[in-house]
């Protein structure tokens, strides 16, 4: 049995290191970029990945201890990330610049496996639909675009017009599915009679008829009442 779980430890970190090798050199596109048969492809992976990490001791044992094993270089691996910037280049790479002052890089782009026509695609989900207009556009690890546009192209904002601004904070969470978030309310110094009171001043009898209930930075009170079960909605267009 010893000599069972020496063998499962060593087919799973051989099988997890070429995995981490294997998938460096695949590219680096994200989830949402993928098509059907990068998908197939990463699926396929997993699958032989799983049975040379397993052998042909499909026992308890044996995937108890693989599973521990790969838990354990998992763990590792993001330790090492953290502790080592040369384990972080060799595993992760690092961003490439895809267009410099609205010119594309092609050599950048054959080096992460980029073809045009995804660059053009994830442009325009950024809103930009001429490269001339881009300073830079940075491929990320994870396979994201990160888009810095020129500056008589970048949207105006009111530090531009020199117009000042309110501070908007982050919405706290009064209530959740017919649940008052005490602590919540406790933290800005507020109580239930209070809650209730203004639930009722915008028509709402129960707490227990609120979906979600938030107070904003300016003190107003959204509030969201749960729908019927017997009520049908149905929005514009068609969309549910």
């Amino acid at each position: 049995m010893f000599q069972t779980i020496i063998n499962s430890i060593l087919r799973a970190s051989i099988a997890y290191l070429l995995l981490l090798v294997v998938s460096r050199f695949m590219g680096r596109k994200s989830l949402s970029q993928m098509t059907f048969f990068d998908f197939a492809i990463i699926i396929t992976l997993g699958s032989v990945t799983a049975n040379l990490a397993m052998g042909p001791e499909n026992t308890p044992t044996t995937a108890a201890t693989t599973l521990i094993t790969l838990g354990a270089l998992a763990i590792l691996t993001g330790y090492l990330h953290i502790k080592s910037l040369w384990v972080r280049k060799l595993t992760n790479s690092e961003p490439v610049t895809a267009i410099e002052n609205g010119k594309i890089v092609d050599k950048n782009l054959k080096k992460v496996r980029f073809t045009i026509n995804e660059l053009s695609s994830m442009l325009r989900k950024k809103n930009v639909f001429n490269y001339a207009d881009v300073e830079f556009a940075i491929i990320e690890n994870d396979g994201q675009l990160s888009v810095l546009p020129k500056s008589q192209k970048a949207p105006l904002t009111p530090s531009d017009l020199n117009i000042s601004t309110s501070y908007t904070g982050l919405t706290k969470d009064l209530v959740m599915d017919g649940k008052v978030l005490s602590e919540n309310l406790k933290s800005i110094k507020l109580d239930e009679k209070w809650l209730n009171t203004q639930l009722s001043n915008q028509g709402v009898s129960s707490i227990e008829q609120v979906f979600y209930a938030g107070l904003d930075s300016s003190g107003n009170l959204y509030v969201s009442v749960k729908q019927p079960d017997t009520q049908e909605y149905h929005g514009q267009y068609g969309i549910e």
